[in-house]
């Protein structure tokens, strides 16, 4: 496993090098950043701006030391300016990018919220992804388990949740096989390994 949890044998691209933990792992496991017209370090979650890339594992510790360590200048071969909370601006564009996906599968009939709905799709084996909220009652949570050969996604709030399902808040939520379940899991770890510190905290079930 990679850091943050990330598969180390993901297939999707070749491999690229962390600047700050010296890793060489799958472009998968890792954040892509590009110099700006200004000479601005931009996070480049899609992987598609145009430019060199600089890459940092997905990973809250070692975008720390890139940022403090100023790896990114040494990288770009020249002086760079890095925004403000660049490190939150990562985990909140990764955020949206989980909840963006998990909005299509809603709409693709993939993806179901509510306690019954969820408990019923699990029942019935046609989750093959248990999410719930991190800031959920545990006691609620700990009434439904991960999917035997499942994933859990357990890092997003019921605020995130309720954007991706069109409600107010979600606690509860599913997803099917098919679609694009495996890229939410994928990028759902990415987001791990930049919103959950290495502190045990909102460690996930399975």
């Amino acid at each position: 496993m990679g850091r943050g949890g990330v598969s180390k044998d993901h297939t999707d691209g070749p491999d690229r090098k962390c600047i700050a933990t010296g890793e060489v792992q799958p472009r998968f496991g890792l954040i892509r950043f590009v110099v700006g017209p200004e000479r601005q370090i931009v996070p480049d979650i899609l992987g598609k701006l145009p430019g060199r890339g600089i890459y940092v594992a997905a990973d809250h510790a070692a975008l720390e030391t890139a940022v403090k360590k100023k790896l990114f200048a040494r990288a770009a071969k020249g002086q760079v300016a890095l925004p403000d909370g660049l490190v939150e601006e990562v985990e909140r564009q990764l955020a949206r990018r989980v909840v963006d996906l998990i909005s299509l599968q809603r709409k693709g009939g993939r993806a179901v919220a509510g306690y019954e709905k969820v408990k019923a799709w699990l029942q019935q084996e046609e989750a093959e992804v248990l999410i719930q909220a991190s800031d959920g009652s545990d006691r609620g949570k700990s009434k439904l388990s991960t999917p035997h050969y499942g994933h859990y996604i357990g890092w997003l709030t019921a605020d995130e949740l309720g954007l991706a399902f069109g409600r107010q808040t979600v606690i509860h939520g599913a997803l099917a096989s098919g679609g694009l379940t495996k890229r939410v899991v994928e990028e759902a770890q990415r987001l791990k390994g930049v919103r959950v510190k290495e502190t045990g905290k909102g460690q996930s079930k399975g």
